[in-house]
């Protein structure tokens, strides 16, 4: 009950992946025939991942994973064009990877005005009008949310963006797969993703970067990815990435109808337990998503109780499980450090079944049940 903290390696991903850690295990720089038959599946896997974004091939730039996407994206953008403006904009509800990128940045002389969000987690495009300034450079506002599974307007903040002259990053690691993906439809100049969110293997991720957008490398040392990104081509895990996406694409609608059915059916029978708040948008939401809030008990009790009753569940991102500070993105939307500490993070994939459902469903208001007769603030 955690795919958005990551996803199984899909068996026809892993046998796509297999020949290239072994009989094809060429390095892709290579003329002779090893590095030849690399570079040809290299470049077989970015048409592919072009063609399912509606971008070209020489627009995609493949990275380790999310979290370096991000960061190529807002500090290469940043360091390339800062002698056109130092202002950068972002919302409050952003993954680390992007908030602690524009907080760097912003050590390093550049300005951040970071946007608040509704009740529903939501950044309004109208915001984001009122934020731009004459010296903004670059907007950065995720697909949808990995927390509370709102989906923002980004084709519509897009526009608005292209129309001021700034540049446009989206963060699209939990939509990718799941949420139609034309950068053009998207408005965006920019658009990171991760494989291991939509069955691909971990540690390879793509960039989509426009044609004309000036980005300055993190990574030096050699002319791959047409000196975007040096370094020895992760060749079986970009395979991986592009037989996982084309997968998820095909699969799609019919698969987000089957996970909606199971989320809905999943929030319905939570809010039957007394002093339980749904957070996010109930109608521009991830197919997958359940976050919840429970009053009078602490979230990692719950996942503690949850893990011995054999079920994997999160508090919030992945990324900040090590933390005990409550999440920043209920807090941005408006939720007491109280309420916030008692989140609970489910979210559903393709191995997920209504048995899967009905169980969470069985043992959850036990648990709470259980954890709320132990605090002394709760009057049940």
């Amino acid at each position: 009950m955690d795919h958005a903290a990551t996803t199984a390696l899909r068996p026809e991903v892993l046998d796509s992946m297999l020949p290239y850690f072994g009989s094809e295990f060429g390095n892709a720089s290579s003329v002779y025939g090893w590095g030849r038959r690399a570079r040809q599946a290299l470049d077989s896997a970015r048409d592919t991942v072009s063609g399912l974004l509606g971008a070209s091939s020489d627009e995609i730039i493949f990275t380790s994973g999310g979290s370096e996407g991000a960061n190529l994206a807002i500090k290469g953008v940043a360091w390339a064009n800062q002698n056109r403006g130092k202002h950068i904009i972002t919302s409050a509800i952003e993954h680390h990877a992007v908030l602690d990128s524009v907080l760097w940045l912003e050590k390093q002389g550049f300005e951040i005005t970071i946007l608040p969000v509704d009740a529903e987690g939501q950044v309004a495009p109208a915001q984001v009008a009122e934020a731009l300034r004459p010296d903004t450079i670059l907007v950065s506002i995720m697909h949808a949310n990995n927390e509370v599974g709102t989906i923002q307007p980004i084709s519509e903040i897009g526009a608005i963006v292209r129309e001021h002259g700034a540049f446009f990053h989206t963060d699209a690691v939990q939509t990718a797969g799941v949420l139609g993906m034309s950068v053009q439809e998207l408005n965006v100049d920019l658009l990171s993703l991760s494989a291991h969110k939509f069955y691909g293997p971990k540690g390879v991720g793509a960039l989509y970067l426009r044609k004309g957008v000036r980005l300055n490398p993190l990574i030096h040392g050699g002319a791959q990815e047409k000196r975007r990104r040096a370094g020895t081509e992760n060749v079986a895990g970009i395979v991986g990435l592009a037989k996982a996406l084309e997968l998820a694409q095909e699969e799609r609608e019919e698969e987000n109808a089957r996970l909606i059915a199971l989320r809905d059916r999943l929030i319905e029978g939570l809010m039957r337990i007394p002093s339980t708040k749904v957070n996010g948008s109930l109608v521009q939401r991830l197919p997958n998503n359940v976050n919840v809030c429970f009053e009078f008990i602490e979230g990692e009790s719950m996942l503690l109780n949850l893990d011995l009753r054999g079920v994997a569940a999160s508090s919030g991102s992945a990324c900040t499980s090590g933390s005990l500070d409550p999440s920043h993105v209920l807090l941005a939307m408006g939720l007491t450090h109280e309420i916030a500490h008692g989140s609970l993070r489910l979210t559903l994939g393709r191995d997920n079944t209504e048995a899967d459902v009905d169980y969470v469903l069985q043992e959850v208001p036990m648990i709470v049940e259980r954890l709320r007769a132990m605090s002394p603030l709760y009057q049940g």
